[in-house]
């Protein structure tokens, strides 16, 4: 039997349409071309849009952190420094969302925050956001070994402050972006902050840089900042202000210790105080600097300049006797002494601290304007020029408004408000023959002249007065100083409590060493002392003891002791006041 052909069988015959056979070629052809239009377009116009979007998935813009500058102490020494950290930053395009559960909690763990917030931020639709800042190396180590894809490593400084409490109110501190918020770091940001600068890397999946392409800027480091400041100084008035403070049980304290010659602050103290490489538990008590932004009455440190007008004025001389009295009837309220004194000389008033005398010869002797003049040109009433942030002005109500109570008052450290600072500034007149001198914060040894508001004479008179204040029959035996020479006033004034005065008290004393030629300008406050005594003599005068002492022992003055130890052995007060005034004026000659 002959076989039989396929295609020879009528039921196996397929015979298709024509259009059908030219609609399948056709078909084909335009996808064909369809594919080579795409290809055309991702190799030509369209490449730019591939491109860029491959370089977003590995190319990463870092920036190149520029070193804040360093805060330096008047010798040299580091007082603020900046330590390499790193900071930790998720590239949410990359980062895989079915991120396993162990590593998330490891992650957060490692960078102390919750589960559900680190999730939160992995989920937010930016191209990269910072996880955390200022991340130690060791943890940053941890978190690179977790090999997280998208979560990366960048070079940053974090700020670390070598001297803690005792210099906090000075360099103050920044904040996670390295921006001062207090202190020197925020009145010279400018100068520390430097500018940074920024490369272009490739990063592989992890968001580790596996290549770097180019540098578009490069960084430039802060300026080193000289402070005025002596770390042995500031360290040893920290540590008697917080001693006085903690014995006393009082409510806070500060210190002042400046240079009579450069104008250079060399202490400025403030307890209680904060370590700034820790501020977790950080209050705004802690942060005030007190010496600086907190304002008060100054009481009795007022008297001295109130009797170096009429000095000045010479309508009275230091041996004028003054009758007292019991009481002094000025407007509805008398004015009183802590003591009943019948007549006392002016150097007395001085002494013993008298609102009596110092009340009589600023209404008998004064006039309003001629108080406000003198008041406003040792400094109250206007921010001390020293580029510190919140150094504040005070109040020194215009005269024209001066009641003769208020007047009477004011002459001795009430209606008047002023800061510690300020009160210190107002007593360089007396230490530099009646020239108010420039301070200045940052490092400037050269001798400054200053502004004269009093003669030489009465400066030296006034000098003179203060040290019977810390001889026997002063209100300051305990501000003597070994081996020094030492003159200064009192003060201890009752706090406003309400639209009243409590029983709450400020202690101070403001003076300057040595008395033969004042090197020094120290001012002393504690507040609200609640136990072994309340007054300036028993609480603030053993400070500035402690801090004079110290001191000038740090910069090598010489003792000017000898000749009144030597006087002591046979003369009267009398003749021993007259040798120190003696021996001012040889040390003035030299």
């Amino acid at each position: 039997m002959r076989p039989v052909g396929f295609s020879t069988t009528p039921n196996l015959v397929l015979r298709l349409p024509m259009w059908r056979s030219r609609l399948m070629l056709f078909l084909l052809f335009f996808v064909f071309m369809m594919l080579l239009l795409r290809a055309f377009w991702i190799q030509g116009p369209g490449n730019a849009f591939y491109e860029a979007k491959g370089v977003r998935g590995t190319q990463r813009e870092l920036e190149l952190p520029a070193s804040r500058g360093k805060i330096l102490d008047r010798n040299g020494q580091v007082i603020a420094t900046s330590l390499e950290a790193k900071s930790v930053i998720a590239y949410n395009d990359t980062v895989p969302d079915d991120l396993s559960a162990d590593k998330v909690k490891k992650l957060a763990s490692l960078l102390q925050i919750s589960e559900p917030e680190l999730r939160k931020k992995l989920k937010e639709d930016r191209k990269q956001i910072f996880l955390k800042r200022q991340v130690e190396p060791a943890i940053a180590q941890q978190i690179k070994q977790l090999e997280i894809p998208g979560i990366g490593l960048n070079n940053e400084y974090r700020r670390f402050y070598p001297e803690g409490e005792a210099m906090a109110h000075v360099v103050g501190f920044t904040n996670v972006e390295d921006r001062g918020q207090e202190g020197m770091e925020l009145s010279r940001q400018k100068e520390l902050a430097g500018h940074p600068g920024q490369r272009r890397v490739v990063v592989d999946r992890l968001g580790r840089v596996v290549e770097e392409m180019a540098i578009l800027q490069l960084p430039q480091n802060g300026k080193d900042l000289n402070l005025s400041i002596d770390s042995k100084i500031q360290f040893l008035a920290y540590n008697a202000v917080k001693d006085a403070v903690e014995k006393h049980r009082a409510k806070a304290g500060g210190a002042v210790v400046l240079d009579t010659q450069t104008g250079e602050i060399l202490a400025l103290a403030n307890y209680p105080s904060y370590n700034p490489n820790d501020r977790k538990f950080l209050t705004g008590e802690q942060l005030r600097n007190r010496v600086l932004t907190d304002t008060f009455e100054p009481g009795s440190t007022m008297k001295p300049l109130t009797v170096a007008i009429a000095l000045e004025k010479g309508v009275i001389q230091p041996d004028t006797n003054m009758v007292i009295g019991a009481k002094y009837l000025v407007g509805p309220k008398p004015i009183t002494d802590t003591h009943a004194y019948s007549n006392l000389t002016v150097a007395q008033i001085i002494q013993k601290s008298s609102n009596i005398g110092t009340a009589k010869i600023a209404l008998n002797s004064l006039s309003a304007e001629e108080m406000w003049d003198f008041y406003t040109a040792v400094g109250f009433g206007q921010s001390p020029k020293i580029g510190f942030p919140g150094a504040v002005a005070g109040t020194v109500h215009p005269f024209k408004k001066w009641m003769p109570t208020d007047q009477a008052r004011i002459a001795f450290g009430y209606g008047i408000s002023a800061s510690l600072f300020q009160v210190a500034q107002a007593y360089t007149v007396f230490a530099r023959d009646g020239e108010l001198v420039p301070l200045t914060i940052e490092r400037s040894p050269n001798f400054k002249p200053g502004s004269r508001v009093l003669s030489a004479k009465t400066a030296i008179e006034m000098r003179s007065m203060l040290e019977t204040v810390t001889e026997p029959g002063g209100t300051a035996i305990k501000a003597q100083a070994e081996g020094f020479r030492v003159g200064g006033k009192t003060g201890t004034a009752h706090k406003l409590v309400g639209k009243g005065y409590g029983n709450k008290y400020r202690a101070y004393f403001a003076g300057l060493a040595p008395i033969s030629a004042p090197r020094i300008v120290v001012a002393v406050m504690i507040d609200e002392p609640t136990v072994g005594g309340h007054y300036g003599g028993e609480v603030a005068a053993p400070v500035f003891s402690t801090i004079v002492s110290e001191t000038l022992n740090t910069l090598n003055v010489l003792p000017d002791n000898k000749v009144k130890q030597m006087v002591l052995q046979d003369k009267s007060p009398d003749e021993i006041r007259t040798a120190n005034v003696q021996t001012q004026h040889v040390v003035l000659k030299r």
